[in-house]
């Protein structure tokens, strides 16, 4: 029998038999419990590519410099936004850099998550400034036509293919980074629209070009801003979502509450949430009514590690807070915290 007053340290937790298996069909697997609750050493997503973005926008403020050049050079309104698509970019980065530094102070008594929220912040800056940047190009493309404009094509098609080069390796960059921080995935979008714009616009200048109709530009234009409207709208649904609290997209509850029950002892689940601090960071807390006989005879030990790990293992939860309770908790007014 394991003593419900025994070292934590002295517990190695390993699923019981029957345990369910991980969602997609990975098994429990033994793993190493840790008490520590805290957010110390859990790096938010951006803070972990940090340098990619720091190329990304070195990349971005360089090719928006030279779109620039080539709009004004070419009178092309399609060139035009799109360099201000690069320089929304930019910003964007930018701003995700600062933010993750500013997230990385530790934490005090009146922040308990310290800055991590910022990150989420940032990202919400970034999508509003990409749908008003989408609604601008819109008008101005709109209010265009009907006046008769000349484009000269060959600078506007070697910014645009200059911009097409840069756009295609800072995708390279961001691609494997853009699944864990909002932030990231918020430049990857971006970066993945500019490129997208530079093709519209390598098209238009190439039509200018052989044909002489100076009308496609501006039909570049609302192609670009019809581009950028619906991934400012993903990036901010997703914002939303974390500002509201809402369960982070690998953890599904009801399979969390499925997965707790199934530990030998645990009777009952209940005032389960689970929400994301910041990117990369998810948080879970859940009471767990345990029966009299498996919190003397196991211990709530050996059901809070099994607990725990199960979280972890299965639902890439490490920051998880639970209370545990016996089913006579009620009459004897006993509980105990983890």
């Amino acid at each position: 029998m394991t003593d419900p007053h025994e070292s934590s340290d002295a517990c190695e937790p390993e699923f019981s038999i029957g345990h369910p298996a991980r969602p997609g069909g990975r098994a429990g697997v033994r793993g190493q419990h840790t008490h520590d609750h805290g957010l110390q050493g859990a790096a938010s997503g951006t803070a972990k590519h940090r340098r990619k973005l720091i190329a990304v926008l070195v990349i971005t403020l360089t090719v928006f410099v030279v779109q620039l050049i080539g709009a004004f050079v070419s009178n092309s309104l399609s060139l035009l936004a799109d360099a201000g698509h690069m320089l929304t970019d930019a910003t964007g980065v930018a701003i995700a850099l600062i933010a993750s530094v500013i997230a990385g102070v530790a934490a005090t008594s009146k922040r308990t998550f310290g800055y991590l929220r910022i990150e989420i912040l940032a990202a919400l800056i970034n999508g509003i400034v990409l749908g008003v940047i989408a609604i601008v190009i819109l008008v101005q493309a709109i209010a265009r036509f009907g006046t008769e404009v000349e484009v000269h094509s060959v600078p506007m098609l070697v910014a645009a293919v200059i911009g097409a080069i840069a756009n295609l390796i800072s995708l390279l960059i961001l691609r494997s980074g853009q699944r864990e921080s909002l932030n990231v995935r918020g430049a990857y979008l971006e970066v993945l629209g500019d490129l997208l714009g530079s093709i519209a616009v390598i098209t238009a200048g190439l039509i200018i070009l052989f044909t002489g109709w100076n009308a496609v530009d501006q039909i570049a234009s609302i192609l670009i801003a019809v581009l950028i409207f619906p991934r400012a709208v993903s990036l901010l649904r997703d914002v939303v979502d974390v500002l509201l609290e809402a369960s982070p997209k690998n953890v599904d509850i009801d399979a969390a509450r499925a997965h707790m029950q199934a530990v030998p002892g645990v009777e009952e689940v209940h005032d389960v949430h689970a929400w994301t601090i910041t990117s990369g960071v998810p948080a879970f807390s859940a009471h767990v009514t345990v029966t009299d006989a498996a919190w003397s005879e196991r211990g709530y030990h050996a059901i809070l590690d099994e607990v725990r790990v199960c979280l972890h293992e299965h639902f890439d939860t490490e920051h998880v807070t639970l209370q545990l309770e016996p089913r006579s908790h009620g009459a004897s007014g006993e509980r105990v915290h983890a």
